[in-house]
């Protein structure tokens, strides 16, 4: 069932463009919500949103390559019979809004978005054939590019999405996580990526490990998004708290870090700096944190850990203190209260598991019960450490991916996915967010893992970082 939005803002606030044969310049700068509110309210039509979305692409993908097919005629028919479904009375959550479905075959999957007003403009890009490695995409002009650094690779699967999203020609698009499909290009391109929990929304993987996801430039447009695809409410202006999941109101009670006091003075997006307090690869190892672990006497912030390797792998140092700075300014900001587990988390290194599921043959075997014993030992002892972890804590934070975008010739003999697809075997949900930049110039992304179907506390933290350590940088490829 489409969930009914909200009553919509005062035409006023979305409407400076005005009355007129089309959006103008500025509706490129509109969220998904504005958008739909707007035509919602008829202040826009659908028709000219998804015109100027088209133009926008055949402007600019030709240097980005985010497209394999753009699908201009059907795309303005839909966005027609968008408006006549308004001006029948129809109230569409999502009215109007120009998507990208990532791949030929993503519109099987996007009925949800269509029935709630969106209007798909085109296919985008996924890795070609020929290596084995997915973080890139080849789009109808070539490789696609990383819309900050054009030598560098979007990341991928959902490469096209990552792109468009970041570049501006569409305010979402959708994606599909086995590994850190999601996660990894929403870093790379500095944008959101959502991973819905394993088994909560229809997926076609055989193996288990694909979930549905979603690349928007704002948390509320993720927030629609989730709303939509899962029928459940999510609003990501909401506080953490707000329906159970703490308050906002005030600061936390005490320093985000034992070793921290006093805000930082830096930038969010200084990425020379190391973090402060312990090193960046301190997995905060020690006495646990003073505060009650019962979930009724917690605080109302809720409580995170940061991981920077999840206890077996060696991110880049630039990489970690950029996200470590995010999380730390997250919790200065009173979003979440960083707290030290009572045993450090150390999960064995998933690449087995993950890879054994994932080769040939391995698709008879059932995701849950592996053929190969040792494979099914690895999965269960770090299932029952990320259950041990989240009855003591609300939140996981470590960075989404461990190096920097990689150029076009392939990320070498390192896997991009070593923070991610751990939680594609958990099947917990996660989600990407911006977390400042590099010293290449290039994004790079703070990971949220919450407990098994918990998207809504994602959104909310993530609503809650994008209002005090943002608003994040977009980059416009036109």
């Amino acid at each position: 069932m489409t969930p009914t939005p909200g009553p919509d803002p005062d035409p006023a606030s979305v409407s400076s463009l005005g009355p007129g044969p089309g959006p103008g310049p500025a509706a490129a700068a509109l969220s998904a919500v504005e958008i739909a509110a707007a035509v919602r309210s008829r202040t826009l039509h659908a028709v000219d949103v998804v015109a100027e979305a088209l133009e926008r692409i055949e402007r600019a993908d030709p240097a980005l390559s985010a497209f394999i097919e753009v699908w201009g005629e059907d795309a303005l028919r839909r966005a027609g019979e968008v408006d006549a479904r308004v001006v029948a009375g129809e109230r569409l959550p999502l009215a109007g809004v120009p998507i990208g479905v990532k791949g030929r075959r993503g519109l099987r999957t996007a009925g949800p978005l269509l029935a709630a007003g969106c209007v798909p403009v085109g296919a985008t890009s996924v890795p070609g054939p020929g290596t084995p490695w997915q973080t890139w995409g080849l789009g109808r002009y070539g490789r696609t590019v990383n819309p900050w650094r054009h030598d560098r690779t979007p990341g991928g699967s959902s490469a096209g999405s990552a792109a468009a999203v970041a570049a501006g020609l569409v305010p979402l698009a959708t994606g599909s996580d086995g590994a850190g499909s999601v996660r990894i290009p929403a870093a790379w391109c500095g944008v959101i990526g959502l991973k819905a929990g394993n088994g909560r929304l229809p997926s076609t993987d055989r193996t288990g490990l694909m979930a549905p996801g979603v690349l928007a430039r704002c948390v509320a447009d993720a927030a629609a998004y989730w709303s939509v695809v899962s029928g459940e409410e999510a609003d990501a202006d909401r506080p953490p708290g707000s329906g159970g999941y703490g308050s906002l109101a005030g600061p936390a009670d005490r320093s985000p870090y034992d070793s921290l006091t006093g805000p930082t003075d830096r930038s969010p997006y200084d990425s020379l700096a190391g973090p402060p307090g312990p090193g960046p690869f301190d997995s905060l190892a020690g006495p646990p944190d003073p505060a009650p672990h019962n979930k009724a006497d917690r605080p109302d912030v809720p409580t995170a850990v940061w991981s920077p390797d999840l206890g077996f792998d060696a991110p880049d140092p630039d990489v970690v203190a950029v996200a470590h700075a995010a999380a730390v300014r997250l919790a200065e900001a009173g979003a979440v209260r960083l707290v030290r587990p009572r045993t450090p988390l150390r999960l064995d290194d998933p690449a087995p598991a993950w890879l054994a599921l994932r080769s040939p043959g391995a698709a008879s075997a059932s995701a849950s019960a592996p053929a190969d014993p040792d494979i099914h030992r690895l999965r269960a002892a770090n299932d029952d450490r990320l259950a041990d972890l989240f009855t003591e804590i609300r939140l996981l934070l470590t960075p989404t991916a461990p190096t920097p975008p990689h150029g076009h010739a392939g990320p070498g003999d390192r896997y991009s996915t070593a923070l991610t697809w751990a939680f594609n075997l958990s099947g917990h949900p996660a989600i990407s967010i911006p977390a400042g930049f590099g010293p290449d110039g290039c994004p790079v992304g703070l990971q949220l893992v919450a407990a098994h179907g918990a998207e809504s506390l994602l959104l909310a933290v993530a609503g809650a970082a994008e209002k005090h350590i943002g608003p994040w940088p977009i980059v416009s490829a036109i």
